[in-house]
């Protein structure tokens, strides 16, 4: 998280001195220990923001470490039903829970409160929400619609690199956009991913893909230090995930795709796709660099008529 904006935060938090110090405290924590996203960590920072700035107006005054030793669940169902009421939806009310969690366990470590409190209110039930792939054609005519993407060669070659990755690779656009000339050498056959939390993951690299970039590369005005980011906006400075959202947006109009295909949907459609050809979770997993793989299984929703043929075709009492 941005130093500036996070000290500009603190001072803007309703709490009493011993309980600021020690949210601070837990914050630092969650992006240097913990190593989370900064995303996440600027939602925990707005949830547990929200929450005090609730409990200075439930409790009548700064809530300190005393106020919170005394948390009770009706005064945690209170501050969802506010949040509900000003319409957050279950999934921003399970990540407003959660960030609380996270701050009653840090303060239960150090001996601070009980943290029981939050342990008995049930997390809101989420719904289902299955991603929304596109068909092997629709991602093929998407990767290949080179001619629609600029007039500039270089900026329709680049687009198409990117492109090419997510569907190729599997790859998140901000994974593709953080790309160095150094992770795409000459001849590679297997690109090292940096994905979220830090972690590294190896995937593949098709003569394609490959392809794709190469031509990127050579047709790029810009010099490409090896060590600076590979894909260059139009005045050389490093490419903004929004100039290809919106170069996707102009290829569902010029192809008929539905509002469902965004950058993200090449991702999806990269594992859907593996696991209709007969890919395994485990493998998929790996490949799209998900922690846990209840995160994967999502995607075997998508393809349920696949599974039941393969099912149907190895099962021995089948």
């Amino acid at each position: 998280m941005d130093v500036k904006r996070a000290e500009l935060k603190e001072l803007l938090i309703i709490a009493a001195d011993d309980l600021r110090a020690e949210r601070h405290l837990w914050l630092q924590g969650l992006t240097h220990e913990r190593r989370l996203a900064d995303h996440t960590v600027e939602a925990y920072e707005r949830d547990t923001r929200q929450f005090l700035e609730f409990l200075t107006a439930h409790l009548g005054a700064p809530p300190a470490l005393k106020d919170v030793r005394e948390l009770r669940p009706a005064d945690l169902r209170a501050f969802l039903a506010s949040r509900r009421k000003a319409g957050a939806g279950p999934r921003s009310l399970g990540r407003h829970l959660a960030g609380i969690r996270s701050l009653l366990r840090h303060l239960e470590r150090k001996g601070l409160v009980n943290a029981a409190a939050s342990g008995s209110i049930r997390s809101p039930r989420q719904p289902k929400s299955l991603p929304k792939p596109l068909t092997d054609r629709q991602a093929i005519d998407l990767v290949d619609a080179r001619s629609h993407l600029s007039d500039e060669l270089w900026i329709a070659a680049r687009d198409a690199a990117v492109m090419a990755l997510l569907y190729g690779c599997g790859l998140r656009i901000s994974e593709a956009l953080g790309l160095r000339p150094v992770d795409l050498p000459n001849g590679a056959t297997s690109l090292r991913v940096l994905g979220k939390g830090g972690k590294t993951r190896i995937v593949p690299l098709l003569p394609v893909i490959h392809s794709a970039v190469s031509e990127y590369k050579r047709l790029c005005p810009y010099h490409l230090a090896p060590d600076e980011p590979l894909f260059r906006g139009a005045k050389g400075g490093p490419l903004q995930p929004a100039i290809i959202q919106r170069g996707m947006q102009a290829l569902r109009g010029a192809l008929g795709l539905p509002n469902t295909a965004t950058p993200h949907a090449l991702r999806h459609s990269f594992a859907t796709h593996l696991l209709a050809s007969g890919g395994d979770l485990r493998t998929i997993q790996e490949l799209l660099g998900h922690a846990s793989l209840s995160t994967t299984q999502v995607y075997t929703g998508v393809d349920s008529a696949r599974l039941l043929e393969v099912y149907c075709l190895a099962h021995p009492r089948a």
